[in-house]
């Protein structure tokens, strides 16, 4: 089969989404409505009687109206038919999850895509690599990219990457996840495609406060091609590939992330630059950002590669150690000069 040849591939019949937060509430209606069996876990009773009954996750989606058909559930066992899952619980607590998942499932060798964005503090791991570690027998894909969970639940167009290193899997991901306004492009690299949704989350809290702070768009811009060449410095000494950096679940999620408010970390951001303390702003969200609970970690990953981040270990000092944005903007400035 050529290697652009889908003609012959089958997407799942059955999959289930495990996290009914705003994005895995909407690929779970996506999938429901490209006619697939889907069923959507959530630990949070409200947000599982809410879709089942009126359609809508009033918590984590408020406002979209989602496919009669899609069912919501609470335990485990229920997912055990699926023939594939995507993960899209937080990243700080895929660990246990994962463990109570596998342990359901009796470590099948099933396909498992991670959705989830960000680096595991105690480890300083990747979510594919807590996969790996906790369920090995799984088929570990990556699902990262520029995508706005409204968006997705609404039909607007979307472009993302399928990461997984196993071609014909790929396909039957690619084949599975394509909608008419949900475009995938394939990947066999799964270290690049994870790291920008992890580092990305981080420089969009720069970005917000940039902007909170009223600093204007010219140090955006440049706080946004900086923070970028952390990025690549970084996945480049992880064996990334140069390509995917600058890819969609590189380049493209990282300008999405540092252009909305609609972005969590972002809007994060935003508050801290006016004047707020990261620690009350984080207390009063009922939604994870997950740039906040990961900061400190892809610091302490960078320095175990000896690639210098400044913007992010910034942040990390911002919101971990409450360090004064004016000084660390000053001592941004005050780098010594070097060529580009």
């Amino acid at each position: 089969m050529a290697m652009d040849d889908f003609s012959q591939v089958e997407g799942f019949k059955k999959m289930g989404v495990v996290g009914a937060g705003s994005w895995g509430t909407a690929l779970a209606s996506l999938l429901t409505g490209k006619g697939i069996e889907t069923r959507l876990w959530s630990r949070n009773q409200l947000v599982t009687d809410a879709i089942n009954q009126s359609h809508e996750n009033m918590v984590y989606l408020p406002g979209v109206s989602l496919p009669s058909a899609l069912r919501v559930y609470t335990d485990f066992a229920s997912m055990t038919e699926m023939e594939a899952l995507l993960f899209v619980a937080p990243a700080q607590s895929a660990r246990d999850l994962l463990q109570t998942l596998a342990a359901a499932f009796d470590h099948q060798a099933i396909p498992v895509a991670m959705c989830c964005k960000g680096v595991e503090r105690d480890s300083l791991l990747l979510m594919n690599q807590v996969l790996e570690q906790v369920w090995p027998e799984a088929q570990a894909a990556v699902l990262s990219g520029p995508s706005f969970a409204r968006d997705v639940a609404k039909g607007l167009p979307t472009a993302v990457t399928l990461a997984c290193d196993n071609e014909a899997l790929r396909k039957q991901w690619l084949v599975s996840l394509r909608d008419k306004h949900f475009r995938p492009y394939g990947s066999s690299d799964i270290i690049g495609a994870e790291l920008g949704g992890a580092v990305k989350n981080v420089l969009a809290i720069a970005c917000g406060i940039v902007e909170g702070r009223g600093l204007g768009q010219s140090a955006k811009a440049a706080l946004m091609a900086r923070g970028f060449m952390e990025f690549q410095r970084l996945g480049l000494e992880m064996g990334a590939q140069s390509g995917t950096l600058a890819g969609l679940s590189g380049l493209g999620d990282l300008i999405l992330t540092c252009s909305s408010a609609q972005s969590r970390n972002m809007s994060l951001g935003m508050e801290i630059g006016r004047g707020k303390c990261a620690a009350d702003i984080l207390a009063a969200r009922n939604t994870v950002s997950e740039g906040a609970a990961c900061a400190s970690a892809v610091i302490a990953l960078a320095s175990r590669y000896g690639v210098d981040m400044p913007i992010c270990a910034a942040v990390t000092d911002i919101i971990e150690k409450g360090a004064a944005v004016e000084d660390k903007l000053d001592a941004l400035m005050r780098r010594p000069l070097r060529h580009e």
